[in-house]
């Protein structure tokens, strides 16, 4: 009869049993076929009981010094807990007391991403929301690329996950396991494609300019009128493939050009509002951590939650212009956020 460690609940409640009617641990272990050993041992830990949890008494930091922790935490915002209360001159506080008296004046968040902005591109900016303080910008096309991976970004995937249940597991692939690079564009409250750039190029000038031939222009601009042909402006970031000599030659050609081409000032994703069709995007092709096996099937995603975008919110969007405009020289030329 072998050694076993471990005790299943059913044979526990019978020792528990046995032992009330008076049997010996030999006798249990015959019954159960257990070695006697295994029945001893369970015995005797339940005889010694569950040792008492010595509660220590929580260290405590005066009205004062609580104040200067306030004000350090409002200086160094991303710092440690330990570097907040070094900088207060305040030691021999435990980690989980410094937690717990953070948690009630601040919060745990991650650095937001912002583009650099120096003194020329605050004036740029600011010029730029003069310019077109008054245009109306349901006649604006505002396009842009985004990558989409199979993964997804890390920071998404998290969520509940309820008591005594494992979380899933993420596969780890390299560079999210690759991506697809989608352009769209949105006016007044019409979603243009999304289009999909064909995996394996790299968008410079020429394989810019063909994409749009093949997507943008035939499938959707030759359909439209000669008057809004006239009053569209084309709206595009300063990628080096959009900004390009090249490019601006080519939609000149197609009559985009001068006051049609709206100029873009440096560093603003903010101020372009389908920057938020793609957090919408993300967030419904990416919720509750899914991730992809292959890129037709993230394109496949993509194009499902581009269809559940409605009119309403397109507009909401493009309508938002005036209100970033505003902002943009409120702060004189600084960042908004989105």
């Amino acid at each position: 009869m072998g050694q076993k460690k471990d005790l299943t609940d059913s044979e526990k409640s019978k020792i528990v049993r046995y032992l009330a009617e008076g049997c010996s641990s030999l006798k249990i272990a015959k019954l159960l076929k257990r070695d006697h050993r295994t029945i001893k041992r369970f015995i005797q830990n339940s005889q010694q009981g569950r040792k008492k949890r010595v509660e220590k008494p929580r260290c405590k930091i005066t009205a004062h010094e609580l104040r200067k922790v306030k004000r350090a935490a409002a200086k160094m915002p991303l710092a440690t807990s330990l570097a907040i209360f070094q900088s207060c001159n305040i030691t021999g506080v435990p980690k989980s007391t410094r937690c717990a008296i953070l948690r009630d004046m601040a919060k745990v968040r991650k650095a937001e991403r912002r583009p650099p902005l120096n003194k020329t591109h605050k004036l740029k900016r600011q010029d730029w929301a003069k310019k077109y303080l008054k245009t109306d910008f349901s006649k604006v096309l505002w396009t842009d690329e985004m990558r989409v991976s199979l993964d997804g970004p890390d920071e998404w995937a998290r969520g509940w996950i309820g008591k005594g249940q494992r979380a899933p597991v993420r596969l780890r692939r390299q560079q999210g396991g690759g991506g697809v690079l989608v352009w769209a564009g949105i006016i007044k409250d019409e979603l243009v494609g999304p289009f999909r750039v064909e995996d394996g190029v790299k968008l410079n000038s020429q394989s810019y300019c063909k994409f749009l031939e093949d997507t943008f222009f035939k499938q959707w601009y030759r359909k439209k009128s000669a008057s809004f042909k006239k009053n569209m402006i084309f709206m595009q970031d300063n990628a080096p493939s959009h900004a390009s000599k090249y490019s601006t030659a080519w939609l000149a050609r197609k009559g985009i050009k001068e006051e049609k081409l709206m100029t873009w000032p440096p560093c603003s994703p903010d101020l372009n509002p389908i920057e938020n069709l793609w957090s919408i995007i993300k967030c419904e092709i990416y919720k509750e951590g899914k991730q992809y096996t292959s890129l037709n099937s993230v394109w496949e995603a993509v194009v499902a939650a581009a269809r559940n975008v409605d009119g309403e919110q397109i507009e909401t969007l493009t309508e938002s212009m005036d209100g970033r405009l505003l902002s943009v020289l409120a702060k004189k030329g600084g960042y908004i956020g989105r």
